[in-house]
């Protein structure tokens, strides 16, 4: 590949980068709340999924299953359209950011009953048992016994799905809402430079990113006393 000629210093504008530096970041709480709000409810919303999933109930199991399958089948971007855009058309008004938790709220909840479906199930029946001979009901033993140890299982593919809901809030630059990639593109319409702030605005992603990894291995250091 012949690189003579390629201009590899306007890749990125340094100068640029640090004078916009500032007023991307004006996204970052956004970025922040939009992720950790629509995990929340995603880790909620999961593990009743799971839970009905898993039932011997026909009308617990088979609308959680469509539920699940629908949502893993749509696309995010979509999604957030049919809510923000398709809604009001019916009478019903979501404001951008509530749009934006919602949509990445009920469609991770799906990836993550997937997860608590497969770590619920690999932790040893003989557990159940045992819960079961100390007169343990069914949400006690769940709570005490079976989901420490589904935790620590659950732990890495749901660090994943966390990681690409922050990663997948710059969607949410579609329908207004001001958080990182929104604030970033303002700055690339105005000073014609793309390709520097979306070099920034990944570097800004990157260091998130390395957080909730640090995160997972504090809480796997924790959990790993119940095995």
């Amino acid at each position: 590949m012949d690189f003579n000629g390629f201009d590899f210093g306007g890749l990125f504008d340094i100068e640029l980068a640090i004078e916009s530096l500032p007023f991307v970041l004006e996204g970052l709480p956004m970025t922040l709340l939009v992720s950790i709000a629509g995990m929340a409810m995603a880790l909620v919303l999961g593990l009743f999924l799971a839970l009905a999933r898993s039932s011997k109930s026909f009308l617990l199991r088979w609308p959680a299953r469509i539920y699940i399958s629908f949502m893993r089948g749509t696309p995010m971007l979509v999604f957030l359209f049919i809510l923000y855009f398709g809604l009001p058309v019916v009478g019903i008004q979501l404001d951008a950011i509530t749009a934006a938790i919602l949509g990445f709220g009920l469609i991770s909840a799906a990836f993550v009953a997937e997860v608590d479906r497969s770590a619920l199930n690999s932790v040893d029946k003989g557990q159940w048992e045992a819960a079961k001979v100390l007169n343990f009901g069914y949400w006690q033993s769940l709570r005490r016994i079976i989901l420490p140890q589904a935790v620590r299982i659950a732990l890495p593919p749901m660090t994943n799905i966390f990681m690409d809901v922050v990663k997948a809030t710059s969607l949410a630059a579609v329908i207004t809402v001001p958080e990182l990639f929104q604030k970033t593109q303002i700055v690339a319409g105005r000073e014609f430079d793309a390709m520097t702030m979306y070099i920034l605005v990944a570097l800004i992603y990157w260091p998130i990113c390395i957080a909730i990894g640090s995160l997972q291995e504090q809480l796997e250091k924790r959990y790993s006393k119940f095995v």
